[in-house]
């Protein structure tokens, strides 16, 4: 199985951007790949508060380490690019990692757009 980070939104409508974070391991699992998303790990209650500056930064360094061995950077954007999601692209473009952009269909932007 290939090793791959998945990147997709988290902060705004949390419980539409954890499904479709969910989703997108889903998909990969599907694809024969080992997916790693550290904004769904991180933020789990009882880990790192994404609502504290500090702690939200220790998440995303700790993402960021995990990078150091995947073989592959994968950003679903049926949701758009998050600020979180562009400031990874940029550190993933630095250090050189293999990227793609995938969507999971439609009817994630419906709901999106919905609120829901």
């Amino acid at each position: 199985m290939r090793l791959v980070i998945v990147e997709s939104p988290y902060a705004g409508n949390v419980t539409l951007n954890v499904r479709y974070a969910r989703a997108a391991l889903r998909d990969c699992l599907t694809r024969g790949e080992a997916p790693f998303a550290s904004h769904l790990l991180y933020t789990q209650d009882g880990v790192l508060d994404d609502y504290n500056p500090e702690q939200r930064r220790l998440g995303i360094a700790a993402g960021l380490e995990w990078a150091r061995v995947c073989e592959h950077v994968v950003f679903y954007l049926d949701l758009g690019w998050s600020p979180g999601m562009l400031a990874a692209l940029e550190r993933h473009t630095k250090d050189g990692h293999s990227m793609e952009e995938r969507r999971l269909g439609i009817s994630w932007s419906d709901l999106a757009k919905r609120g829901t």
